[in-house]
């Protein structure tokens, strides 16, 4: 099997079946603050289940990750959503696999634009955070609770991410 996994641009299309892209794309949904402001309103579908638990805000400061990137590790959180959105302007990686019967199948890779975050799916493998360049600055909305919230599948051989 082909080890390499090619990086395509993030779109809204091609990561549906893992999350929503979440950017200020297209008009807003309704103008605030007396007209000076866009609201792009409930763009995220925030799902946490479990006793106790709830959303909450955290904030992530990641080392930069240089391509190729060595991809040996994909994790998912049964419990709830995790959304991630940069405090900077900058492109990050994002690592996604579909679902196959309860291990995480061939990996796909995205590169976001600035300005794009994104919201993962309850259950869905994904890589680690992987930003592009520094600071890797994040806010993080997920499941805040008691529960096992994170699985974590090691691959026998890693796979090598790539720009095209």
């Amino acid at each position: 099997m082909d080890r390499t996994i090619i990086a395509e641009p993030l779109t809204a299309a091609a990561f549906a079946p893992f999350g929503e892209v979440l950017e200020a794309s297209g008009s807003p949904d309704k103008l605030i603050n007396q007209g000076l402001c866009g609201r792009f309103h409930d763009r995220a579908t925030l799902d946490f289940t479990g006793e106790d638990g709830k959303a909450g805000i955290s904030l992530f400061l990641s080392q930069k990750r240089d391509l190729p990137y060595r991809l040996d590790m994909v994790e998912r959180h049964p419990l709830g959503s995790q959304a991630f959105l940069p405090m900077t302007a900058e492109p990050f990686l994002v690592i996604v696999a579909p679902d196959e019967a309860g291990k995480p199948g061939r990996p796909l890779a995205f590169v976001t634009a600035p300005g794009q975050g994104i919201n993962f799916h309850r259950n869905t493998w994904h890589g680690v955070l992987t930003p592009l360049s520094d600071p890797g600055l994040f806010a993080v909305i997920d499941r805040i609770g008691p529960g096992d919230n994170l699985e974590e599948i090691w691959f026998e051989e890693p796979f090598e991410v790539v720009l095209r």
